[in-house]
């Protein structure tokens, strides 16, 4: 896989995986839950463990296209950061957004 497909591969899973905890009721899209709605501190755990996965399989991209450079807390900062602003469009469709009833 070419190293730009694989950024822009990364790129498009992470804004998924942002959006993924705000855009159904089920847990992780698979896992059925006996709630009727899924509470905000669920979905912030599934955005997490998301932020992760997402993470690792950059690392495994990175680390086959050559060398894996070593990361500091600020990259990890900045990478979080951006997860949130990702999962921006699914939060305000969730809770900001209007329903009808």
């Amino acid at each position: 896989m070419d190293v730009s497909l694989a950024s822009w591969f990364v790129i498009l899973l992470a804004v998924c995986a942002a959006n993924l905890p705000f855009a159904n009721e089920r847990l992780f899209a698979a896992i059925a839950l006996k709630r009727p709605a899924k509470p905000l501190w669920m979905r912030l755990l599934e955005l997490i463990a998301l932020y992760f996965t997402v993470g690792i399989l950059a690392r495994v991209l990175e680390a086959r296209a050559g060398n894996a450079a070593p990361q500091n807390w600020e990259f990890y900062a900045v990478t979080a950061c951006l997860f949130l602003v990702l999962a921006f469009p699914g939060f305000v469709y969730r809770y900001l957004g209007r329903h009808k009833p």
